[in-house]
């Protein structure tokens, strides 16, 4: 007797990999084909499916050479059952891997990194990104590296939607460093506080250039040696996440929740000298404020900084020329020297017109 040839409900599409036999005589065959689709019976047979499911995944993970492997060729089928099933997210997640800033190269568990975790660590810290090689050597990893914590490396996009269900890992919070609100040195909450006043009129001013394109500017404790980083809320979108769903085909850029969710603060570094510098010009110079050399360089630091937190730019074409402004100071090449060269050149195509027109 034919029943159905839809196990959806026996086997979750996360599971379409695992292939296998079932035996029962538990099934009662001599009632209708509609009772027996909805018989509790099933639901057993389910749950016995996705028990053997499991026992088979925690036997190949004792041997990590075979895992892997196994790794390898259906880590997207584990992430996808960690997004989608609610049940048994637990359990999965214990079989996820990543590599981290620690693991040179080697994947590693969420087991393996709680065993390594400092005293008094808050979570496990991971950062998102398109490729390992974009995050190796981002800001936001200063501070940690600074402090000897481990940071897991999440590079594919699935990682994205993984962190949206699986907010913590026996009872340790899962914490994205790209992410505001980042609580790294307890011991420096006063002397930020003294920062925070002393760099008021810097951060003012940077909001007051920038203006729209970020929410706010912050004093940061967060970076090491970089001058700024953006960071998205604490409950909003990542860059990279901001990436996906830009490459969407069907996605919406402009729609009220995107751009609630995309609101970025500027977190700047007073350690660092070129901050330093910028707040020296403030305090000395009344008319620094409305320098549009001084304009320009918060303009230029945000876009090199919104590229290495991860975001793209909206503008290339101003970023390039305010680039090539920044190679002619340092050629001490003037703007009027350009302006200069570039009139000559008409001029010569001018005259090169006229020439043609006599030949005519």
């Amino acid at each position: 007797m034919f029943i159905t040839d839809n196990c959806e409900d026996i086997v979750p599409d996360y599971l379409s990999f695992v292939k296998g036999i079932i035996d029962s005589e538990d099934l009662p065959l001599n009632i209708s084909r509609e009772t027996l689709q909805q018989n509790k019976i099933m639901k057993v047979i389910k749950k016995n499916i996705m028990k053997k499911c499991l026992e088979l995944f925690q036997k190949i993970a004792e041997d990590s050479d075979k895992f892997n492997t196994f790794y390898e060729q259906f880590s997207k089928s584990i992430k996808l059952g960690v997004h989608e099933d609610s049940v048994n997210r637990a359990k999965l997640s214990s079989f996820l891997r990543y590599e981290s800033s620690k693991s040179d190269g080697i994947l590693t568990s969420f087991d393996d990194y709680i065993e390594r975790m400092k005293e008094g660590q808050k979570g496990i810290y991971y950062i998102t990104g398109e490729s390992k090689k974009s995050i190796i050597n981002s800001p936001f990893l200063e501070k940690l590296k600074k402090n000897d914590i481990e940071v897991l490396f999440m590079v594919e996009p699935l990682d994205e939607y993984v962190t949206q269900q699986l907010k913590d890992y026996n009872n340790h919070k899962l914490i994205c460093i790209t992410k505001e609100k980042l609580e790294l040195d307890e011991n420096d909450k006063e002397s930020l506080e003294t920062l925070k006043t002393s760099y008021e009129k810097v951060c003012t001013f940077m909001k007051d250039v920038l203006g729209d394109e970020i929410e706010k500017v912050v004093v940061s404790n967060r970076l090491d040696n970089s001058p700024c980083v953006l960071v998205t809320s604490e409950y909003g979108m990542t860059a990279n996440m901001q990436r996906i769903m830009k490459a969407q085909a069907l996605g919406s850029r402009d729609s009220g929740y995107m751009t609630m969710m995309n609101k970025k603060t500027l977190e700047i570094n007073p350690y660092n000298k070129m901050i330093m510098r910028i707040k020296e010009k403030l305090e000395s110079d009344e008319s620094g404020a409305d320098s549009k050399m001084l304009k320009d360089l918060v303009h230029l630091i945000y876009d090199v900084t919104l590229q290495a937190s991860g975001f793209t730019l909206e503008d290339p074409s101003t970023f390039s020329k305010r680039i090539l402004k920044v190679i002619n100071i340092g050629l001490g090449v003037d703007d009027e020297e350009e302006d200069d060269c570039d009139e000559k050149v008409n001029n010569l195509e001018s005259n090169s017109n006229e020439t043609m027109e006599e030949v005519d």
